[in-house]
């Protein structure tokens, strides 16, 4: 949607999606540290108003912020005031709203203030950063709610262009082509990857492919590239469930850092959660950014 703005120098964007689960199972999901952490980054929240939130990157650093409101499980805000320097303050606003069949419709909204229009590339940075994820959060809520979670991320960049990188990439993982419903599995190198294709897209900005693993472990990856005609980044993000969750996942890295470099010669960038493009979305990352750790 297009930057909103009003006549106090208020400016926004919005984004609003249905996802199965109940108010309360949504709630846990968006607003407490082990929700967040199934579909998005290591994640703690101080439950009350007034509470710190800190979403944890690993070696790329951590974002801050402050909750502003705490109406559980409808209404839950945090504004970030050092995201970017030189930047006002951020606020998030997260809604939930419930709908008949154990379904509910989230909306969510970036903020700020400002008497130019300085900071509207970074507002449409922020809702473009996050498509993927909700794909994770509406499959993690309709086949791993409650469950513990661990995840990681790694990234690799390349001169060659977005479609060029993205052909590499699914070549290389088994899934070119993939279409949803089918199950797909990748080659044994190092670590296979197995399971069933939830939702596949592609435009001129971003592609990506969410698939419900059964192997190595259940769990959820996010593969996708994001980038121009000239350079590109291809990212992926596993989410793995169950009581060895974290153990698996700091086993898998390694693993995942490897398979990734091995898309075409494509140089991989270890990370645990890779950063929002361009002006660094409040609190929300994008897998397809271009902040990592280099090697």
């Amino acid at each position: 949607m297009p930057i909103k703005k009003d006549e106090t120098g208020k400016r926004w964007v919005e984004m609003e999606f249905i996802t199965p689960g109940t108010p309360e199972q949504v709630w846990r999901a968006i607003a407490t540290g082990p929700g967040n952490t199934a579909w998005f980054t290591k994640t703690t929240i101080d439950e009350h108003v007034g509470g710190r939130l800190h979403f944890d990157f690993g070696p790329n650093g951590a974002s801050t912020g402050e909750v502003t409101i705490w109406e559980p499980p409808f209404r839950f805000g945090y504004v970030e005031r050092e995201w970017s320097e030189g930047a006002p303050p951020v606020a998030t606003e997260i809604t939930v709203t419930s709908r008949s069949g154990d379904h509910c419709v989230v909306r969510m909204v970036h903020s700020l203030f400002a008497s130019t229009d300085d900071w509207d590339d970074q507002l449409e940075g922020f809702e473009s950063g996050w498509p993927g994820f909700f794909e994770v959060l509406r499959v993690y809520l309709s086949h791993f709610a409650g469950e513990k979670a661990a995840s990681f991320s790694v990234m690799a960049n390349t001169r060659a262009g977005q479609l060029s990188t993205w052909r590499r990439l699914t070549e290389t993982l088994g899934l070119a082509g993939a279409n949803v419903g089918e199950e797909r599995s990748g080659p044994q190198q190092p670590e296979r990857l197995s399971g069933m294709v939830e939702r596949v897209r592609q435009d001129d900005k971003q592609r990506f492919v969410v698939l419900r693993l059964n192997a190595p472990a259940p769990g959820i990856a996010l593969i996708g590239t994001y980038g121009t005609d000239g350079s590109a980044n291809a990212s992926m993000a596993l989410y793995l469930y169950g009581d060895d969750a974290e153990q698996r996942a700091v086993e898998g890295e390694p693993s995942g850092e490897t398979g990734l470099a091995k898309t075409s010669s494509i140089r991989a960038d270890g990370c645990y959660w890779i950063s929002r493009p361009e002006g660094r979305p409040p609190g929300q990352r994008s897998t397809m950014a271009h902040i990592h750790r280099r090697v």
